[in-house]
Parts: C-alpha cells; structure tokens; sequence
C-alpha cells in the first residue's frame, strides 16, 4: 500500500515544499493564539474596520506590534484591508463574517479557537514533551495547565449542546426513555461539564451527576451548570470513580472522549458496571478512527494522532501504571477493554459523526 509520504513527497523538493508549508501554518497558529488572547478578533469583528490606532485604543496591543500583526493576518488571508496603498497607520483592517463564525463563536459547530489552546498548551511545555519521549516519562493534565483544560471543553461544548438530546441519545432508546422519564445518570470523565449540562437541558425531568479526577475542571464545571440554569438538576464530584465503591445506583451511565485517556481504563469501566442498575444503558462516545492503522489516514485520524503525541498519550505515562492507550484507540482495543471489565460487547451505535464513535456496552 502507497504511504502519504510516498505519494506526496517522492523527490526532496516535494518534501520540502511539505515542511515549508507546515512552518507556514504553524506561525499562523502562533499569530492566531495571540488575537485570540489579546481578544484582537474580537475588536475587529465589533469595531471594524480598524486602524493600528483603533486596535490599540481597543485592547492596549503596543502599535508597532498591531502593525506588524494586522499586515500578517491580511497577507496570510485571515483578515481584509481596505485599501493596501495607503499609509500604514491609515488602513483599515476587517474580518470577514466566516472567518469570525470560526475564530469567536463559540457556539457554532465551526468554532475552531479552542484547538489554537490545545496546541499552544502542548507548545509551552515541549522541553518536558522532549523529556518525556527520550526517557519513557509524561506530561500530565496538571503540566499542560488551563490552555489544554479550557480548549477541550470549549471544543466539545457546542457538539453537546446541539447533539445530545436532538441526536445522539434517541439513537440508544432505551437511554433516551430513561432520561424522558425522569432518570438519574452518571457521566464519568465530564471535564468542564458541558456534557452533564447538556443532558440536563435536553431531559428536563433528569438529574446529571457528573464525575471527573480533574479538580479545576470540575469548579468549572459547577460555575458553568449555574450560569446555564441547571445546577438544580446537575451535580459534580471530583474523583477517581475507579476508586468508587457505589453500586447499583444509576438509571444510566455515560462517558464521552475519555477512555483512551485513562492510565486504568479496564477499572474505570469496571466501576462504570457497578454504578449502573441492573439493564441500565451504558454508552461510550470516544474518537473515529479506523479499524486498523494502514499507513493512510483521512485528516480526522491525523488530527487524533495529534492529540496523542501531545496531549493523551503524555498524560496517560505520567501515571504508573498505565495502559498508555493514545487519542487513536481503534474499536478493538475499545472492544478488549470492555470485555476485560466484564461486558459482553462494545456494540457500535449508528450515530453518523466524523469525529465520535459511539459504543453501547452490554
């Protein structure tokens, strides 16, 4: 079978034509993470078009800086110019409506800010990343710090809250009756919360108890159940649920994107068939990837792959010991798992989702 190497880089001008476009696009990342955080888009999209006087009266951004910024941002195609011929402090800069659906909406599906966090995080603590990879060590959750936090959960966040209930669980229905009836369900691994919130929002008559080991995720998430309206119905509790003795207490238990993060994923599901009663439903969402590694990937596994090298896999080996899954576990590790923890199966669910595999476990 042909490589992606092979088809795209059979001479060395090939490939370096790849690696200088790679150089390219990473400095567009870098450039792009500082007008997320310096909130640059966001004066531009409210005030444009803007000068270099107006940006900075905006933000505080030093001038020469918003020059030298606003002339790459045009030249690279995020940003537009009026008029390119006049003086430099005289142009006005503006973004085009696409451009800021991707940059700062945060509930459009096309949000894509967040994944400029992630990779900034795994950017910060690269000597450690090259430690790690020479010695058999990790980078863990807590070293990755709030950009890796904070852009996982901005990232899921509008594919919670518009799926959940409209899509994805009337797929699984005897999960979807439960929860209409009034059910009370376990969502292990729900980071800032976004996934509990949204099943609170789509079954009215539910309560949400949401599980994770990362403290700082879950004060988040308490703050963001109050802003939505449903820490009446949602609970979160920071904890190893493999450490959980509780048992037969859940008309439902889900987890979503987080089994192949774990150093003890056999023992987390182990946990997870306890907590359910007896016939509750058991869902697992975690990532697409293909059935086998062929030495081809479309751009989501690359994407997975991605995560793995900097994020999952690093924090999976800083925890001893550990079953060093990695972002891209394909659904034979997924089915291995789960019949290691005592089910039948992991039994794909027919959810059409470019990202998200979806298993029942029976």
């Amino acid at each position: 079978m042909t490589t992606v190497i092979e088809k795209e880089s059979k001479t060395p001008e090939a490939f370096a034509e790849r690696v200088f476009g790679s150089y390219l696009a990473m400095i567009d990342v870098f450039a792009m993470h500082v007008g997320e955080r310096l909130s640059l888009y966001r004066a531009i999209a409210d005030h444009g078009p803007v000068t270099i006087d107006d940006l900075h009266r905006h933000t505080g951004i030093d001038p020469r800086y918003a020059r030298e910024w606003l002339e790459h941002q045009t030249v690279t195609g995020i940003l537009a110019v009026d008029d390119a011929g006049l003086a430099a402090d005289q142009r006005g800069y503006s973004l085009p409506a696409g451009h800021a659906e991707v940059l700062l909406d945060r509930d459009s599906l096309n949000y894509l800010a967040p994944l400029l966090k992630i990779g900034m995080a795994s950017a910060g603590v690269m000597p450690e990343m090259i430690d790690a990879y020479a010695t058999g060590g990790g980078v863990s959750w807590e070293q990755l710090g709030v950009n890796a936090r904070v852009g996982q959960a901005d990232m899921n966040r509008p594919w919670y809250l518009q799926s959940i209930g409209p899509d994805w669980f009337p797929r699984v229905p005897e999960l979807d009756a439960t929860l209409r009836g009034g059910g009370v369900v376990a969502d292990i691994g729900c980071g800032e919360g976004w996934s509990t919130i949204a099943i609170a929002h789509a079954y009215p008559k539910a309560t949400v108890v949401g599980f994770d080991v990362d403290e700082p995720s879950i004060e988040a998430a308490t703050r963001n159940a109050i802003e939505s309206g449903v820490s009446d119905r949602v609970q979160f509790h920071a904890v190893d649920v493999a450490t959980l003795d509780e048992t037969d207490l859940y008309d439902a238990v889900v987890g979503f994107e987080f089994i192949h993060d774990l150093a003890r994923p056999v023992m987390v599901l182990e946990a997870m068939r306890r907590m359910a009663k007896p016939g509750a439903p058991i869902v697992i969402l975690d990532e697409n990837v293909g059935e086998a590694f062929t030495g081809e990937a479309d751009d989501v596994e690359r994407l997975m792959y991605a995560f793995s090298l900097f994020v999952c896999l690093p924090d999976s080996m800083a925890q001893e010991p550990t079953a060093a899954t990695g972002t891209v576990m394909r659904p034979g590790v997924m089915k291995a798992y789960a019949t290691e923890a005592g089910f039948a199966d992991a039994v794909a669910v027919s959810i059409d989702n470019d990202l998200w595999r979806f298993y029942q476990l029976v």
